[in-house]
């Protein structure tokens, strides 16, 4: 018997129809477009619905298109929002369906992953998440054929995220995807500050400074930045906006950002 992840938010989070979905996807994308020389290593993204962020996520994933020949593999690692544990979860699941049709699982790497002690199968974190889902189906758009590594991450350190992704950084087939919203709830005018504030952070690698009131996805963004911080690697914000400035009300908003290693 085949296990499939099905979808949890289609039809809520973006459009559970094949062909709305890909409009909406390639419209995301076409207002993004901005000529890379090559993709990005690695990129945050935000993971609410995609009225509200898709066209701040459409801005990184329009940069992996330069290298859609080549990378063959997708990390995406994204917070834990409705189940509690230590450590990261993966899955059993052989395929992650979406509307846009299904993507497999890199057994191997997922094998590989569990010789970890902090790395365990937790099905029930993966089955209701929506960080991770809303990143499959731009990944779907702007990728070929590519086998997918989904880790929801949850009381973790930096160290043991960074552990993870190290060892999937240097395969150049293999692309790192975090998935991070930033503040929650303020004003307009209070989140373009808190926001900047963190962007700076995450462009600085102050990955000890962030906390949850900077970033639900605070646990994969400080393992990314203590990897690139050890690596000496660079990260840059490309968007960072809020739900005010796409299609929120303005008295209570949610930050999302951006952001590429070359």
């Amino acid at each position: 018997m085949v296990l499939i992840r099905q979808p949890a938010v289609a039809g809520s989070f973006y459009p559970a129809n094949p062909e709305q979905l890909q409009e909406m996807l390639n419209t995301y994308l076409g207002q993004a477009a901005q000529p890379a020389a090559k993709a990005p290593k690695a990129i945050i993204v935000p993971h609410a619905g995609y009225i509200y962020s898709g066209e701040i996520a459409a801005s990184a994933y329009y940069r992996l298109k330069a290298g859609a020949d080549k990378i063959k593999r997708a990390v995406v690692l994204g917070p834990s929002h409705r189940v509690g544990f230590k450590g990261l979860a993966v899955s059993h699941a052989e395929f992650f369906n979406t509307p846009l049709g299904k993507i497999p699982l890199d057994r191997e790497a997922v094998a590989k992953l569990l010789t970890l002690p902090f790395v365990q199968y937790i099905d029930e974190a993966h089955h209701l998440e929506h960080s991770l889902e809303v990143q499959l189906p731009f990944l779907q758009t702007v990728l070929k054929e590519f086998k997918l590594i989904p880790i929801v991450a949850g009381d973790a350190s930096p160290e043991q995220v960074s552990q993870v992704l190290e060892m999937f950084y240097d395969d150049a087939e293999t692309v790192i995807v975090i998935s991070s919203d930033l503040s929650h709830y303020y004003d307009y005018a209070t989140a373009q500050r808190l926001d900047k504030e963190t962007s700076d952070k995450i462009e600085h690698l102050q990955y000890q400074q962030l906390d949850y009131e900077s970033a639900c996805g605070r646990v994969p963004v400080s393992g990314l930045l203590a990897l690139a911080q050890k690596k000496s690697l660079h990260v840059k914000n490309i968007d960072l906006r809020n739900s005010g400035d796409t299609a929120g009300d303005k008295r209570r908003v949610v930050g999302y950002g951006a952001y590429v290693i070359d």
